[in-house]
């Protein structure tokens, strides 16, 4: 039994562990004893990149559903995500104008050839995604920072006069970086302050499917570079983000050589951003180095991530531990790519990616959608997905997915300003990652695949522990400040 009573040498630890044999982030606090047992070494020394934040997207058809749960139940979600009592989001996305996980196709400027956005307006999000956003901004007691992510802009703009694929007009460029101007001020209007923008979601398209907007990588540097950057200096929005490519990390090597090609390219960028889509197992660790190595001192933020190409499977916490979800690439990656695309257990690859990214100079990790319904949407597109927390609103029920826990383990430990640090550990079947808080306290997320439980000892100076991990389980580990 661990407590406070602990001679000098032994380290005083909190531990938490959701599991799949019924853990979520339970407090654990005995361990067998075991004569076989690794070693894992702690070396707060050895610093790494500062993180920026954990936390998920504002879609329109997240704060939809929440409008029409209970108040009860919308409060509790909520809570669950930005309390002090839940995960405490520190970092998070939202859509500029409609995307997939919309209830329709929209644009804030909807009037053709308004060279000056003259009729910009984000009426559209008064009824329910500003409301969420400003629901979580009062519960979240440390608040966080929110990214926009345009998936388009306005048909009219574009050389195929429509939402889905095309490219911008160079004769819009001015206007659409006014756009993202005007689009701080409308939300600056509702007490909203947006911390920075990706310059365009998926720029290599998403098959035409829906909204979406293509750049080549050296068109987005160059849309940045003469029009994006220069206009919202001059309007003094010089210290908003931004950032780079926000698609699949395989592509990463192209985009980083064009942003960060010399001074006057990486000027106005603050870093860049990727999702996971390109493999249900892969985290791409030589394409994540590669582009730390190309910019060390720019953001490298994980923008967007799910469970893709499923319905959510309800009340079941088995399945989110089993090898048995199958994502687009299962269908539909070139022959080529489908051993990148197996089937995988969701909590797996989230515990794995996230693990995977902090060792590998990743700062930020956000996921997709908060909340889902029973079908995976609304989704004009019917592309369903899965969210960590899925509703019923018609019975006004809730279910926390373990998806939800898994990122708690993360986000609710390590804070903002928390800096990764050196980690040894010997039992390769363990997935190791530590952070050392602004407090000072540091957390520590394992990741045990296997089903059977490990004992390892967790050293730190001169003091250890000694302590069990169930199989199929993740833990996250705190040591206090002395």
């Amino acid at each position: 039994m661990m407590g406070c009573t602990q001679k000098q040498d032994r380290l005083n630890v909190e531990v938490y562990e959701t599991s799949a044999s019924g853990n979520k982030l339970t407090r654990v606090t005995e361990f067998k004893d075991s004569k076989k047992a690794s070693t894992i070494i702690l070396n707060p020394a050895k610093k790494y990149q500062t993180i920026t934040g954990f936390g998920g997207a504002f879609t329109e058809a997240s704060a939809y559903l929440l409008n029409k749960m209970g108040e009860e139940n919308r409060a509790k979600i909520i809570e669950a995500y930005f309390g002090e009592s839940g995960a405490a989001y520190s970092l998070t996305r939202t859509h500029m104008n409609s995307c997939d996980f919309s209830l329709g196709q929209y644009s804030y400027a909807p009037v053709e050839g308004d060279k000056e956005l003259e009729h910009f307006t984000i009426q559209e999000d008064k009824d329910d995604l500003i409301p969420f956003i400003k629901d979580a901004m009062a519960a979240s007691k440390e608040g966080f920072k929110i990214f926009g992510s345009p998936w388009t802009a306005p048909p009219w703009m574009k050389d195929n006069n429509n939402y889905v694929g095309g490219k911008l007009l160079p004769e819009y460029y001015d206007t659409w970086a006014l756009f993202f101007s005007k689009y701080v001020d409308a939300y600056k209007a509702e007490g909203i302050d947006i911390w920075g923008f990706t310059v365009e979601n998926e720029p290599l398209g998403n098959g035409n499917n829906w909204e979406s907007m293509h750049f080549s990588p050296d068109e987005m540097t160059n849309f940045v570079m003469s029009h994006l950057g220069p206009k919202l200096e001059a309007d003094g929005k010089g210290d908003l983000k931004i950032l780079g490519y926000d698609q699949n990390r395989e592509h990463l090597k192209e985009w980083v050589d064009s942003q960060f090609k010399n001074e006057a390219t990486s000027k106005y960028f603050d870093g860049t951003a990727i999702h996971w889509y390109a493999s249900t197992f892969d985290y791409f660790p030589e394409e994540l180095q590669y582009a730390h190595n190309k910019a060390p001192n720019k953001l490298l933020i994980q923008s967007e991530a799910c469970v893709d190409a499923e319905v959510p499977v309800w009340q079941d916490d088995a399945w989110y531990w089993k090898k048995e979800a199958t994502d687009w690439g299962w269908d539909w990656a070139p022959e080529k790519d489908k051993h990148l695309h197996p089937k995988y257990a969701p909590v797996n690859r989230y515990a794995r990616d996230i693990i995977g990214c902090l060792n590998n100079w990743v700062d930020g990790w956000v996921d997709w959608n908060m909340v889902l319904d029973k079908q995976g949407g609304p989704n004009w597109f019917k592309n369903w997905c899965i969210a960590p927390v899925i509703v019923d609103p018609d019975s006004d029920e809730v279910y926390f997915t373990p998806l939800y826990f898994t990122m708690a383990h993360f986000s609710k430990f390590i804070r903002p300003g928390a800096e990764v640090i050196g980690v040894e550990n010997a039992d390769k079947d363990l997935m190791v990652a530590a952070a050392k808080n602004p407090d000072g306290s540091i957390a520590v997320v394992l990741f045990n695949e296997g089903v059977a439980p490990k004992n390892f000892n967790l050293n730190l100076k001169n003091e250890s522990v000694s302590i069990t991990i169930n199989g199929q389980a993740i833990q996250t580990i705190i040591i206090p400040t002395n």
